[in-house]
Parts: structure tokens; sequence; C-alpha cells
């Protein structure tokens, strides 16, 4: 035999050795972890030390002359732990407070359905007429087609009490047959220079809260008892107000004296009391407009409204009235389009830090958030499109978009929106439960 064939031999005996000695050092490791495994008592610490020591044994049982070729072939690998086994009952958190009856109505939706509860227009917007006064068969097929979660209503809706309640009356029984629950059917009804019923039609005129201001808690509640009762009554559910904003900056005048004070803590003291007067009387009241405009000197119906005040300034003055409120029960709250340049470049109905980080996070708001009117000058000129803007107001945390400019393109654009993964399915049904909650508990 030859000198090469010899070495072929020995270096085919070394790996033959090597083999047998990984499978005789496996079976023994085995062995001792299967023992091991059957003591109960044994903690994870003992487990290991075992390991080691059978390790330890069989190394000893090595014979001198493979012992070697171990050293040379073998190198020792750490010993893995097995995943723990998961429980059953750990497979999918359950959300102990789900109300079942919102969870039963989310399951039977499709996705356009749920998209739509996120919009609130006008009739107008709904039907492409120029002016609607009356619920009709066009109402009826574009409501088929766009299923809203409200409708606001101007003036120009408005003729008499009767006609406004056949309208009102009319949609929503049509929206109860057909989804089942109620829409929101929403007016601006401050008192003073912004009331819409007052202005068309045969109902109590309040003055602006402003010029009550020294009266009290009791006028706030008697004031906004008496507005929620003739809404009421014409068949409205839900009023954009009271205004929360304290008018701390004499320049302003978008705000003015629709603020129910100039001093923090009295706005803050009226606005609570005034949101148990519109819901004590089946209204759901809306604080607006979040973070506060009344500091403001720009009007955000036309151009971009800031402040520079810092978030400790914000927390000590301007979101008292709207903890207050919310403290008191209100359900709705209003993000205005005004740009807080300490927190966000961006207006608060778009930024994430304001929306979810500052209304839900400090001040602990679990309830509807709604934009202002997304057609307003200081937010409609910032973006190409109703879609993007639509897109940017649900990543932000907003629930449901007041007025945009073309609901139909924003609706679809964020339909398209989930399904190309830019939303997910899940954010929409976290604000259709919202909705779908506060519809339910109406009286």
């Amino acid at each position: 035999m030859s000198r090469n064939s010899n070495k072929k031999a020995i270096s085919f005996l070394k790996g033959m050795i090597i083999f047998l000695i990984g499978i005789v050092v496996g079976l023994l490791l085995l062995t001792a972890i299967l023992n091991i495994g059957d003591k109960k008592e044994a903690t994870s610490d003992h487990t290991i030390n075992n390991i080691d020591q059978v390790e330890s044994d069989v190394a000893n049982r090595t014979t001198e002359a493979t012992q070697q070729i171990t050293t040379e072939a073998y190198s020792e690998q750490p010993a893995t732990e097995a995943p723990a086994a998961t429980p059953d009952d750990a497979a999918a958190p359950v959300d102990q407070n789900a109300d079942p009856d919102v969870e039963a109505i989310l399951d039977k939706m499709s996705l356009h359905e749920k998209v739509c509860q996120l919009f609130v227009v006008t009739p107008e917007a709904l039907t492409g007429y120029a002016q609607v006064t009356e619920f009709g068969d066009t109402s009826k097929q574009s409501f088929d087609q766009y299923p809203v979660g409200g409708i606001a209503y101007f003036s120009q809706n408005l003729e008499s009490n009767e006609q406004t309640k056949a309208m009102l009356t009319g949609i929503q029984n049509y929206a109860k047959e057909k989804s089942g629950f109620p829409i929101l059917l929403t007016v601006d009804e401050e008192g003073g220079t912004v009331a819409r019923c007052a202005e068309k039609l045969n109902v109590p005129k309040i003055e602006s809260m402003y010029n009550y201001k020294d009266q009290g808690t009791e006028k706030a509640y008697e004031n906004s008892s008496t507005i929620a009762k003739y809404l009421k009554d014409l068949g409205f559910n839900m009023d954009c107000a009271p205004v929360a904003d304290t008018w701390s900056n004499p320049s302003n005048t978008v705000i003015g004296k629709r603020a129910y004070s100039d001093n923090y803590q009295q706005t803050a003291e009226l606005v609570g009391s005034a949101v148990k007067g519109y819901e004590d009387n089946g209204i759901i009241s809306c604080l607006k407009h979040f973070p506060g405009h009344g500091n403001t000197a720009e009007d955000s119906h036309t151009s971009t409204a800031t402040t520079d005040k810092s978030i400790d300034q914000l927390r000590t003055e301007e979101y008292l009235p709207f903890q207050s409120g919310i403290n008191s029960g209100c359900d709705v709250v209003m993000v205005g389009h005004i740009t807080v340049t300490s927190i966000s470049n961006d207006p608060a109905t778009v930024s994430k830090d304001i929306v979810t980080g500052e209304l839900r996070g400090k001040l602990g708001f679990n309830g509807v958030v709604i934009t202002d009117a997304l057609n307003m000058g200081a937010i409609a000129n910032k973006y190409s499109s109703s879609g993007e803007l639509a897109i940017k107001c649900i990543e932000a945390g907003d629930d449901m978009l007041l007025m945009i400019n073309d609901f139909k393109s924003a609706e679809a654009a964020v339909e398209e929106a989930v399904k190309n993964g830019t939303i997910s399915e899940e954010r929409i049904n976290e604000s259709v439960r919202r909705i779908l909650k506060l519809k339910l508990s109406m009286k």
C-alpha cells in the first residue's frame, strides 16, 4: 500500500472515530436531559448544571487513543433552551372593555361603510345639489352610495320649523333603517352671532354667553339647556358647541364674544356647566377649537392661525376649559386649524403630537375627535388633494372629518390607503368604534 493510501486510511479512520464519538455524546446528552426533565422539582439553573456534568462525564470516558483527535475536531456548542409553550388563552388578547353591540355592527360593515362613517358632510356635498331643503329620492340614493357618519346643516337648509323637522326626520329614519344605527345631524348653534337655527326659525334667541358670563354657571347651564331643547325638537342630535376658547387676545376677531369669557378659569367653569346643559337634554356637545383659538390674531377660515405659547402655558391656560368640558361628560372635541409653533409646524388638525399626544394623552380624552371644517383656508390650501388631507388627518388621530372639499375622492383615497397598507384597517376600526359607541349611547 502506498504512503498516500495510508494517509487516506488514517484520515478515514479519524473521521469515523469523530463521527462515532459525536453519536455517543449526543445520545448521552439526550438521555441526561430526558431524565432531568422527569424531575418536576428541578429548576432551570439546576438543569443547566446537570447538562454541564454530563458533558464532563462524557469527556472523561473518552479513551486516550482518541482524545487528541477529539480535541482537534470537536468544539463544544453551548446548550440552547427550547421556547416556552404559549398558553391557549394568551394567543389573542381580549379587550375586556369592548362593547359587544359595537363589535357586532363593526363585524358586518364593509371597508367602504367604515370609511364613510368618518365623514361629516353638508347635504349639498352628499347629493351634488346647490341647495337642499328636503330629504327625497336623490338624498336616499346618495346615502345608499355613501352612508356618511354625519350631516352638517346651515341656515340655507332651514326654511321653517316644520320643513326642518320633516327633512331631519326623513334622513334619520332612513339611516336607521339602512344601517341599524343613527346618523349624526349637527349644526353650529352657539347662541349670539353663530346660531343657524335662530337666524331662520321660530326658536328662542340666546345671546352670546360672553354677555352673561358674570351670571355664573347656572346661567350657562340654562342657556345651553334652552338651545338643546329646541335643537332636539327640530331633529338634531349634536351641536357644534360650546366654544371652549378663551378670548385672551383682544385683537382676535374670529372668536371674540363667541368665547364664554376672557378669563381661563371662568371659561372653564362656564363651559363645564354648558356641557351638562346640552347632555342632560339629549344633545351631544362638541368642545371647540382645541388646542384653543382665542389667543391667535389670524382667522383660520382664510389663513394660517398660529400661537407661540409653550406646552406648559397651554396646559395651565388654554386647556382648562377643554379639560372641564371633558370632565363634565362631553363626547366630542373639535380640533382647530391652529399651528402651535412650540409643538409642531403643522396645524393641530393634522398634528399627531397635538391630537394623539396632547388631547388624548395629556387630557385623557377617549371620545370622538372631529376636525374643524376642512375646506377652510388654514388647512385646505396646504395639500394638493382632499385625499392627501384626509389621510393626514386619520394618521394624526382624528376620527371624523368635517366638510372636506371633495369628500367622495377623499373617501376613495382613504379606502385605497387601507388596501395598499398606508393606513391599517384596525386604525379605521378604532375610529369607527368610537363613532358607533357614541351613536348607540344617544338618548
